[in-house]
């Protein structure tokens, strides 16, 4: 019971406290909104709307998870709060789920951003909304442990956004959002299967266009597998880093 009261009230404080920093704005909302409206805006046809979806997605969930790691844990380790969270008498496993939640919660809303303006300009009835709760919530994930990964090493918020700049940005072309993976040359095509988000964006291409690399039993395994690994990476260098 004293963890689950931990972890609620360190969601609630990460919501209360975080979610509208700057950088959230930025990164998380203005960036992939602005990116949506843009491509959408640009389209002239509902074939061509279908193709940018699964991408516009996937590029929200990505900004909008990493963002909110990179602002939580650097302001918190900056301001020595984070310190008595380590200190106090919960579980690791608690703390890093409590943090990552916040930031999966805010990469699923941005993730269906893309699908609400999307709506006023095709029929979206088709879609599996099951199947595509779980890409979006699978990416959102990863994308969080991934962020958590990258802010372990900052020590400052810029710091943080500019380590995540330098692996959102080539997800963006590796990872099938607006380039198939098939069409990648032959020497970069190996990188992309090496990424969660190129499982993730596959099913939602599965979902929305019909076109995809590999089912999506295969793309949700692979993406479970790419969670506990993150998870386990993350929890390994929190105790190595900030504890011992």
């Amino acid at each position: 019971m004293k963890s689950l009261i931990a972890f609620w009230n360190i969601l609630k404080k990460d919501i209360r406290n975080y979610y509208l920093k700057p950088p959230n704005i930025s990164w998380g909302i203005i960036f992939p909104l602005s990116w949506t409206l843009m491509q959408l805006i640009r389209s002239q046809g509902n074939i061509e709307i279908s193709a940018l979806l699964p991408g516009l997605m996937s590029m929200s969930v990505l900004f909008g998870t990493t963002s909110m790691l990179a602002v939580t844990i650097t302001f918190e380790r900056k301001g020595r709060s984070f310190d008595r969270l380590l200190l106090a008498p919960i579980n690791i496993s608690t703390l890093v789920f409590a943090k990552i939640l916040g930031a999966v919660l805010f990469g699923i809303i941005n993730g269906f951003i893309p699908v609400v303006f999307a709506a006023f300009f095709i029929n979206l009835s088709g879609i599996n909304w099951g199947l595509l709760f779980v890409a979006v919530f699978l990416m959102a994930v990863t994308s969080a442990l991934l962020g958590l990964l990258i802010a372990i090493s900052a020590k400052e918020v810029f710091e943080a956004q500019t380590f995540s700049n330098f692996f959102r940005f080539p997800m963006l072309f590796l990872c099938g959002l607006f380039i198939p993976v098939d069409k990648l040359p032959a020497l970069i095509k190996p990188i992309s299967f090496l990424l969660p988000l190129t499982y993730g964006a596959d099913i939602l291409n599965s979902t929305i266009t019909g076109n995809s690399l590999f089912n999506a039993t295969f793309n949700t395994f692979v993406m479970l597998i790419f969670s506990l690994l993150l998870f386990h990476l993350c929890h390994r260098n929190i105790k190595k880093k900030w504890i011992l």
